[in-house]
């Protein structure tokens, strides 16, 4: 039998952790919708549907996650035969061949601590900052996350669709953002 059938069914299958905290995380937002309580007369369409077309987009980017891990796995990591062992040249061969294959997934931790940090400082400066500017940062610090490297461009894409955001919500439909200190507020 090959080293490539000996492979346990789990291996190189670790990305469907991310698509069960995905799925959990449509499951909790669920439940909350569930046990939410609405007041008498809420116009609809009410404060549930947002969260519910958010947890059936966590359960369907969940299974198509589970569904391309499941199909395509991480390749593990090749063995390695030198003329001194005793294989035969089928296994070499397939042994060659699985070290030709590359890996699809890799730890970018710039990129993620980028990302991380621009939520957390979010979360931070949410009502000091106002959310112009704490959500301006975070969508600065996940461009970059990206790989954009053009800071001054998309700092000012970012306070542009921060404060769009914000007319929208806070004007147009009454529903009050945190205004921070361009509100007078601190």
């Amino acid at each position: 039998m090959s080293a490539a059938a000996l492979r346990r069914w789990g291996e190189g299958r670790s990305g469907l952790i991310m698509a069960a905290i995905l799925a959990g995380f449509a499951t909790y937002l669920i439940i909350g919708v569930a046990v939410m309580e609405i007041p008498e007369g809420t116009d609809p369409p009410g404060p549930e549907v947002f969260p519910m077309i958010i947890a059936i987009a966590g359960y369907v980017i969940a299974v198509l996650l589970a569904v391309s891990w499941l199909r395509t796995p991480t390749p593990a990591k090749p063995a390695t035969y030198t003329e001194d062992d005793d294989v035969s040249d089928e296994e070499r061969r397939e042994a060659e061949a699985a070290a030709q294959v590359p890996y699809r997934a890799f730890s970018d931790w710039p990129s993620l601590a980028w990302a991380f940090g621009g939520f957390a400082a979010f979360a931070a400066l949410l009502e000091f900052a106002g959310w112009i500017i704490a959500a301006a940062l975070l969508f600065w610090c996940v461009a970059r996350a990206m790989g954009s490297r053009r800071p001054l461009f998309d700092l000012t894409l970012a306070l542009t669709v921060s404060s769009l955001v914000y007319l929208a919500f806070d004007v147009a439909l009454g529903l009050n953002l945190p205004s921070g200190i361009l509100g007078g507020g601190a």
